[in-house]
């Protein structure tokens, strides 16, 4: 009896000992897929004159709120938020940048090293802020941006009716002949947050397509490439 007493003890403790290394193990590999499973951060860049609204859009998409005293941006600035799209986390970096030339030419090639899309940005109630979108543009393609990178064009202030100098239809030209998606809205006015909130959203998405294209929704079928469904579908479903 005392034998049988002892076996059973033993075959109890080994019983016990394998359940710790399973649970153990199991353990281990979760925390091994917590550690591969890394948040993506997209980069976006917003360029403009000074004044246009920059660092407030930036304040709109990321804090929800309009900031009440803002100074001139001095070289180089970011804020950050976290999103989900498709069931996925990802990480918006807003890089905000000094529209005065004496404030950013140090910070330039920093700003625009592997950026993944550009927001360019002007006031609704200064012509010349538009007219200057040209020169941001070549500055833009100086740096070798690929033109692959999406871009949008933003008309900020548009809650200023009284005062505005650039009118729709010719933004909308512009932004049509440089590929660009147009977006008016105004980062002050609480009633336009969510319009905001759609620049930034639109390009993560837009991204998130592309980045799935690059890493896991590539078939090549007689050396050519053909996008996935799920990839298409993702595309499709894009706010923008």
């Amino acid at each position: 009896m005392a034998n049988e007493s002892l076996e059973n003890d033993k075959a109890t403790a080994a019983t016990g000992n394998s359940r710790i290394a399973n649970l153990t193990s199991s353990m281990d590999l979760s925390t091994s897929l917590d550690l591969s499973v890394q948040t993506r951060i997209f980069k976006i860049i917003v360029i403009g004159d000074s004044n246009v609204g920059k660092t407030c859009l930036t304040f709109r998409f990321t804090g929800g709120s309009f900031p009440e005293k803002t100074e001139a941006t001095i070289g180089v600035d970011f804020r950050e938020k976290a999103v989900e799209i498709e069931g996925e986390k990802i990480k918006v970096q807003v890089w905000d940048t000094a529209g005065q030339e004496r404030f950013r030419k140090s910070m330039v090639e920093h700003y625009y090293r592997n950026v993944h899309a550009v927001v360019f940005v002007y006031d609704v109630t200064k012509m010349a802020s538009f007219q200057n979108l040209k020169t941001w543009i070549q500055e833009c393609n100086g740096h070798r941006v690929s033109s692959a990178v999406p871009r949008v064009l933003v008309g900020n202030k548009c809650d200023l009716t009284e005062q505005i100098q650039v009118p729709s239809n010719t933004a909308l030209k512009f932004a049509d002949a440089h590929g660009m998606l147009l977006f008016e809205t105004s980062a002050k006015d609480p009633k336009e947050s969510q319009n905001v909130d759609s620049i930034f959203m639109c390009l993560a998405c837009r991204l998130k397509a592309q980045k799935s294209l690059l890493y896991r929704d590539v078939e090549r079928e007689d050396g050519r490439v053909r996008l996935s469904q799920d990839t298409q579908d993702v595309k499709n479903n894009c706010p923008c």
